[in-house]
Protein backbone atom coordinates (compact mmCIF):
# COMPACT_ATOMS: atom_id res chain seq x y z
CA UNK A 1 0.00 0.00 0.00
CA UNK A 2 1.40 3.39 -1.00
CA UNK A 3 1.34 6.64 0.90
CA UNK A 4 -1.43 9.14 0.42
CA UNK A 5 -2.19 12.65 1.64
CA UNK A 6 -5.49 14.28 2.45
CA UNK A 7 -6.28 17.49 4.29
CA UNK A 8 -9.68 19.12 4.71
CA UNK A 9 -10.08 22.79 5.67
CA UNK A 10 -13.56 23.80 6.81
CA UNK A 11 -14.70 27.41 6.46
CA UNK A 12 -18.34 27.51 7.57
CA UNK A 13 -20.47 25.61 5.02
CA UNK A 14 -17.56 25.59 2.54
CA UNK A 15 -14.88 22.88 2.67
CA UNK A 16 -11.59 22.81 0.76
CA UNK A 17 -10.15 19.31 0.26
CA UNK A 18 -6.44 18.93 -0.50
CA UNK A 19 -5.07 15.59 -1.65
CA UNK A 20 -2.27 14.10 -3.67
CA UNK A 21 -4.61 14.10 -6.69
CA UNK A 22 -5.35 17.82 -6.48
CA UNK A 23 -7.79 20.24 -4.89
CA UNK A 24 -11.52 19.71 -4.53
CA UNK A 25 -14.23 21.64 -2.76
CA UNK A 26 -17.70 21.17 -1.35
CA UNK A 27 -20.53 23.33 -0.10
CA UNK A 28 -23.45 22.53 2.12
CA UNK A 29 -24.31 20.92 5.44
CA UNK A 30 -25.12 17.45 6.74
CA UNK A 31 -28.50 17.36 4.99
CA UNK A 32 -27.43 18.57 1.54
CA UNK A 33 -23.94 18.84 0.01
CA UNK A 34 -22.56 19.60 -3.46
CA UNK A 35 -19.00 18.41 -4.09
CA UNK A 36 -16.48 18.89 -6.89
CA UNK A 37 -13.61 16.42 -6.63
CA UNK A 38 -10.01 16.97 -7.66
CA UNK A 39 -10.54 14.93 -10.84
CA UNK A 40 -13.56 17.01 -11.96
CA UNK A 41 -16.53 14.90 -10.87
CA UNK A 42 -19.50 16.67 -9.29
CA UNK A 43 -21.56 14.88 -6.66
CA UNK A 44 -24.83 15.85 -4.98
CA UNK A 45 -25.57 14.17 -1.65
CA UNK A 46 -28.83 14.33 0.33
CA UNK A 47 -29.03 12.81 3.83
CA UNK A 48 -32.37 12.35 5.57
CA UNK A 49 -33.10 11.46 9.20
CA UNK A 50 -33.20 7.76 9.97
CA UNK A 51 -30.14 6.89 7.88
CA UNK A 52 -31.69 7.42 4.45
CA UNK A 53 -29.43 9.02 1.86
CA UNK A 54 -29.23 9.70 -1.87
CA UNK A 55 -26.08 10.36 -3.89
CA UNK A 56 -25.81 11.33 -7.57
CA UNK A 57 -22.55 11.77 -9.49
CA UNK A 58 -22.69 14.15 -12.44
CA UNK A 59 -20.08 13.88 -15.19
CA UNK A 60 -17.22 11.44 -15.29
CA UNK A 61 -13.61 11.52 -14.24
CA UNK A 62 -11.20 13.40 -16.53
CA UNK A 63 -8.49 10.84 -15.82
Amino acid sequence: MGWSYRKSIKLGPFRLNLSRGGVGHSYGNRGFRVTKTADGRRTITVNLPGGLHWKKTLGSSKR
